[in-house]
């Protein structure tokens, strides 16, 4: 064992403990986040708007602070944009993070000077953890790749505006820059396929341990290796590869191109990071479930998924929540965000430490006919059906299609298959079945002959990347719905089978 792993896994043990410590006393972790929270948020014009003075309790906030999206908090990030300071937290941002996502186009999320190190020190816990559950040192001997967006920032009247992954790589710590990859030039391609093409030319004889990003764009990355090389597998060129690090969408789906592709298992680490906060990391190699981060400036709230939209719903805090419910969680951080809906659904797996999955969207479901189908269901059922069928995908959409002359309206699968399977009618009758086991209502639509079973459109030619190519949004952290209740998707990528 080098030096460096020595002292890095000695260090990892320290924040490990830590780690542990902080996650047995998550409620009273917690109770100090709300305090510290309503202290600052005194101060500015959100807090005299909903009369913080006055909140002493959760119960009291619920009252005063109504959950909010984008759309119903703009106002005051439109003010932050002007220039104007003591907003939604004390003085103003150093940075305004760009994402879309909103029906008025792209979305300004505000990190402050303290809630930068909910992303900086959550990513480097999520590592160092790993480091001392698994004793696995060597890959920080090597050479480490962050698929990411470019890190050239813009200036909104003095804050620093772009990418959130941009805005990260401006934080890497200075003991990483030797190993981190790809060089500053090539981060800044504009273009997404000349960006991995140039990553593939720099990386494609280095010592690669550790690669990271959204798990469509490093199968991108890892087809242009082995096209530029002529590698049967990535494990051939890159034999210390030994970490891969991933977040934004579920890695199911992919998990078997991936071994393919690598030519052998490796370990991986799920993050659930949002521009909105680092809520979660997986802790533990073999136990389902990502461990909540509850002690870096951000109180959750939860909302029972069926009473997302109602007015008012239920809200608890973490100490009130539920194994196997799937909920709305709700941010109040210290980059100034109130009952903030990201609309993320999660669902604990544990409560002791408190452990989460990713369930989905809360927009992002087909429920054209009350069947409301959401992203965990088809995910796990399309892994599932491709692991019996010995087959692989390179991405799928689901939307609803209502107009059917030959019959009854019915769920549209639209599929792209990098290893088709051998009997596709096979493969949609195990596929629609395991969705009638997930889903009640759809069975019941089924059997009611309401709905049709569900019917795959094969579709070829890069058209899920060409469509995300036409939306300006290949590539980084960009990701493509699963579901839809409407054909907006579909019909554009139905253009191309």
């Amino acid at each position: 064992m080098s030096l460096k792993s020595t002292i890095a896994y000695a260090y990892a043990k320290i924040v490990k403990r830590k780690i542990d410590r902080a996650a047995k006393n998550a409620i009273i972790e917690q109770e100090k986040v709300f305090k510290s929270l309503l202290k600052n948020g005194k101060k500015t014009a959100f807090g005299k708007d909903h009369n913080f003075n006055t909140i002493t309790n959760y119960e009291q906030f619920k009252k005063q602070v109504p959950v909010r999206d984008y759309e119903q908090i703009s106002s005051y990030i439109n003010k932050i944009k002007e220039g104007e300071l003591n907003m939604l937290w004390p003085g103003k941002p150093i940075y305004l993070c760009k994402t879309s996502g909103t029906t008025s186009g792209a979305k300004y999320i505000p990190i402050t000077r303290e809630s930068i190190h909910n992303h900086i020190k959550t990513a480097r816990r999520a590592l160092l953890n790993y480091i001392a559950e698994s004793q696995n040192t060597d890959f920080v001997n090597g050479k480490m790749i962050f698929l990411q967006g470019s890190p050239v920032l813009e200036t909104i009247n003095s804050i620093k505006t772009g990418r959130l992954s941009g805005i990260v790589a401006h934080h890497v710590p200075k003991y990483l820059l030797k190993n981190r990859m790809p060089s500053y030039r090539a981060n800044t391609i504009k273009d997404w396929e000349e960006k991995v093409d140039a990553i593939v030319q720099e990386t494609q004889n280095q010592n690669m341990t550790l690669i990271s990003g959204i798990p469509p764009w490093v199968k991108m990355y890892f087809e242009k290796l082995l096209e530029k090389t002529n590698k049967s597998s990535i494990k051939e060129l890159f034999p210390n590869f030994s970490l891969f690090v991933y977040g934004g969408v579920n890695f199911r789906p992919y998990k078997n191109t991936f071994k393919r592709l690598i030519g052998r298992d490796v370990d991986s680490i799920e993050l659930f990071p949002a521009s909105e906060g680092f809520m979660a990391f997986q802790d533990k190699l073999n136990q389902p479930g990502l461990l909540l981060v509850i002690n870096e400036g951000i109180f959750y709230e939860f909302i029972p998924a069926e009473q997302i939209h109602e007015d008012p719903p239920t809200r608890i805090s973490l100490k009130d929540v539920k194994l196997g419910v799937k909920y709305a969680i709700i941010l109040n951080t210290n980059a100034g965000l109130w009952g903030y809906n990201i609309g993320d659904m999660v669902e604990f797996v544990s409560l002791n430490p408190y452990r989460i999955v990713v369930a989905g969207r809360t927009k992002h479901f087909t429920s054209a006919f009350g069947e409301h189908v959401i992203a965990e269901e088809v995910e796990g059922a399309i892994a599932k059906v491709c692991e019996k069928h010995q087959c692989e995908i390179t991405d799928f959409h689901v939307a609803p299609q209502l107009e059917n002359p030959n019959g009854l309206p019915y769920h549209e699968w639209l599929i792209d298959f990098s290893n088709p399977p051998k009997n596709i009618k096979q493969f949609e009758q195990h596929l629609d079945q395991i969705m009638c086991s997930k889903n009640p209502y759809y069975a019941d639509l089924i059997k009611g002959k309401i709905l049709q079973p569900l019917s795959i459109t094969l579709v070829k030619g890069n058209s899920f990347k060409n469509y995300m190519k036409q939306e300006g949004k290949l590539g980084g952290q960009n990701k493509l719905p699963r579901l839809a209740n409407n054909r907006a998707i579909a019909d554009k990528l139905t253009k191309n089978i």
